[in-house]
């Protein structure tokens, strides 16, 4: 890891628009209960541009609300190959999308690169599914699963760094 007071997390998935802002929103909201915000640094971003600069699925962010998550103010966004360099974890919502990092990240990237929910305490899916194509039953999976991983994360955060 970079040698900074700051740890920095970074969700990927493959548009950003449904699954990595869900858990940056929920990541943000955890992190800022536990008083960490100015600790650690989040964010999120697509591996592919089909969404660049637009808000997340409306549904996504409905069902986000509904249990109390802003994402009104994410954008789209894809990664870049500097994400890797100051990113702390990268962390992927799929095998697709986590071996389409492998293949882009940096030779020089010390990031931990993984699945975001290898952090999850009470799902034995490691794959965040994508709700994109069902109804909002997915969307609501998908925050059962972030949440838990969530607080996983955190937890880990806070052993390994001494937050």
């Amino acid at each position: 890891m970079k040698n900074r007071e700051k740890i920095s997390v970074i969700f990927i998935c493959m548009g950003n628009i449904c699954r990595s802002p869900t858990a940056e929103a929920v990541f943000r909201h955890c992190v800022q209960e536990a008083g960490l915000q100015d600790r650690i640094d989040i964010d999120s971003a697509g591996t592919h541009d089909y969404h660049v600069g637009e808000a997340p699925d409306a549904r996504a962010q409905r069902a986000a609300k509904q249990r109390g998550y802003d994402m009104s103010q994410l954008r789209g966004r894809q990664v870049e190959a500097k994400d890797f360099l100051h990113f702390d974890y990268v962390l992927a919502m799929d095998n697709a999308n986590l071996s389409r990092l492998q293949h882009v990240r940096p030779h020089a990237a010390q990031s931990h690169l993984g699945l975001f929910l290898a952090f999850a305490e009470r799902h034995d899916e490691r794959e965040v599914p994508d709700p994109y194509f069902g109804g909002a039953v997915g969307f609501e999976r998908v925050l059962d699963m972030v949440e838990d991983a969530a607080v996983g994360l955190l937890k880990h955060l806070r052993t390994q760094h001494r937050l």
